[in-house]
């Protein structure tokens, strides 16, 4: 389970990387590169589920102006 979860937060750090270089935004890659790497971390299903859902809601949440 925690194989699956850490290869989904981690295709959205991808993303959330490609995006932040493409923009020049320094949270998307930030956030970008932690997701990518914080599944090696943890091996506790809940608590890389939990982990990845916060640092995910970080940029929109900054976007948005809640941050």
């Amino acid at each position: 389970m925690t194989f699956f979860l850490g290869l989904l937060f981690g295709s959205i750090g991808t993303v959330y990387l490609i995006y932040g270089k493409r923009q020049s935004s320094p949270i998307h890659l930030v956030v970008g590169a932690i997701l990518i790497v914080y599944p090696y971390l943890f091996s506790n299903a809940l608590l890389v589920f939990l982990a990845g859902v916060i640092l995910t809601a970080i940029p929109y949440a900054h976007h948005r102006g809640l941050i």
